[in-house]
């Protein structure tokens, strides 16, 4: 944080922080978790979900996950993979595992009444700087900003900031020029109206300046540099990768496994398989990685589909092939556990979005193996 940015001084708080509350009561979207009642419990699943994903698609999972989970108590007798299983499709899903893990240690740890401060309640598994403020501040009044990327977007431009937002100095003096503001207000709205602001008025591209409540006293809006801030790094190429897995038969069931919950999508369960390497088909990846995971022996019969699926921070193309189990028993190499399931019981278990539609592809089959008894060789199946 240089010099220039430490000597400016925030516009009055009490001026725009009442135009901008007085906006938000007439301009904020009705999703379910501001109806009545707001208990804390709600407020904490809301913000959870709306860590990474849009509040229109949390929306849509949100009263279902409360339908099975209505408090805590209910949330921390269920099993994980229960709660996997409701969570499925949200993505994220280390957010539903340190979600359940928090539940047990509040029934375990605070009598079943979630923590009230920011600082209690980052004690809590995946509960990080934001969504403790933002539980602490919409559930308990406590005065703390809470900085997603839409209000440090919007602070950026209202404070005309020539330096990148994911700056530590950055987020620490927005937190300066929050802080006073919030002694001033009620904290949970106000928290709220400028998530809200950034995520409908001053957007990431084509700033909607004339409708904001802010742009008298906005900075970037008097010198016409909205649209150029907040700074914006370099993007960095988002890596492909070429997947294969199997749907292996053996006695008319198929083998799964469930991934170990040290790694990413921990805790639910998946087909066997992975990366093709470099001059590697897809048909001879899918039979190594099966070999090399659960120490089984399989021929490829036939292409069930192929997905293509992005991540975060990479895309992958998956080619799902049926196989047929030839020698060897299942062993859980690199999975938590493997187990042979009846194809009609796979919708019992949690599985991640790519593997899903694997399954769709293989109920429109008719939740059989591909007819032919032969092996595919490569030669037949060179584009795949």
């Amino acid at each position: 944080m240089d010099a220039a940015i430490e000597q400016s001084n925030a516009p009055s708080a009490p001026v725009w922080a009442e135009e901008l509350l007085g906006w938000f009561q007439t301009e904020q979207r009705p999703f379910p978790w501001r109806r009545r009642p707001q208990t804390p419990f709600r407020t904490w699943v809301s913000e959870v979900m709306l860590q990474q994903t849009r509040a229109e698609t949390a929306a849509t999972y949100f009263e279902r996950f409360l339908a099975c989970f209505p408090d805590v108590s209910a949330l921390a007798a269920a099993s994980q993979e229960e709660v996997l299983r409701v969570w499925e499709g949200l993505g994220y899903y280390a957010r539903a595992r340190n979600l359940h893990a928090a539940a047990r240690l509040v029934v375990e740890r605070y009598g079943g009444r979630l923590p009230r401060t920011e600082c209690e309640l980052r004690k809590l598994p995946g509960l990080g700087p934001y969504t403790a403020a933002a539980v602490a501040s919409l559930a308990f009044g406590e005065p703390v900003p809470a900085m997603d990327g839409n209000v440090l977007r919007v602070m950026a431009r209202f404070l005309a900031l020539d330096h990148s937002v994911r700056e530590a100095g950055v987020r620490e003096y927005i937190r300066s020029v929050l802080a006073p503001v919030l002694r001033n207000v009620t904290p949970g709205p106000f928290n709220e109206a400028l998530m809200e602001l950034g995520a409908l008025v001053c957007t990431p591209r084509g700033p909607r300046c004339g409708d904001c409540p802010l742009r008298t006293a906005c900075r970037a809006h008097a010198e016409g540099r909205a649209a150029e801030l907040p700074v914006r790094p370099p993007r960095r190429r988002i890596p492909h990768y070429a997947v294969a897995v199997g749907i292996v038969w053996k006695e008319g069931k198929v083998l799964i496994g469930r991934r170990r919950t040290d790694r990413m999508l921990g805790g639910l369960w998946e087909f066997p398989g992975g990366k093709v390497e470099p001059g590697e088909s897809p048909v001879e990846a899918v039979v190594r990685e099966i070999r090399e995971e659960t120490g089984i022996e399989v021929a490829v019969v036939d292409r069930l589909c192929t997905v293509k699926h992005a991540y975060t921070h990479f895309r992958v193309t998956l080619t799902a092939f049926e196989c047929r189990w030839e020698a060897g028993q299942a062993v859980a190499n690199s999975a938590d556990c493997v187990r042979w399931v009846n194809p009609d019981d796979l919708a019992d278990y949690p599985f991640p979005v790519a593997n899903r539609r694997i399954i769709h592809a293989l109920a429109l089959r008719g939740g059989r193996q591909a007819d032919g008894a032969g092996t595919c060789q490569n030669s037949s199946m060179g584009a795949w």
